[in-house]
């Protein structure tokens, strides 16, 4: 099963842009089980996208206030949830921030 892996942090600029230590060693680890990942440009450059009566709508992001901000995200291919979450258990960011698991759950055919 794949899973979104959504690595999070408090709104801290200086954070921003840095890889974090031990995450080439985290992604060695992972081995074949990520898929890809990578990190995210900062809220500030973020735009929404909606189209409401036939009309686009842009606007400066983020999606949501959130004290927490999504600053990249890893495509994780697991046996299971625990297996999933023992992954996520090892990223740099989870002493300091959050990661977010959701399964993928993919239109029926």
């Amino acid at each position: 099963m794949k899973y979104m892996m959504f690595v999070t942090i408090d709104d801290d600029p200086k954070v921003h842009g840095r890889k974090p230590a031990g995450a080439e060693a985290w992604i060695a680890e992972a081995g074949d089980r990520r898929i890809t990942g990578d990190r995210l440009r900062p809220t500030s450059e973020a735009k929404i996208v909606r189209v409401r009566d036939g009309t686009t709508i842009v606007t400066d992001g983020p999606f949501a206030e959130s004290k927490e901000v999504i600053v990249g995200f890893d495509i994780l291919e697991c046996a299971s949830f625990a297996e999933a979450i023992e992954i996520a258990s090892k990223h740099p960011i989870a002493t300091v921030g959050a990661l977010e698991l959701r399964a993928f759950w993919p239109f029926e055919s």
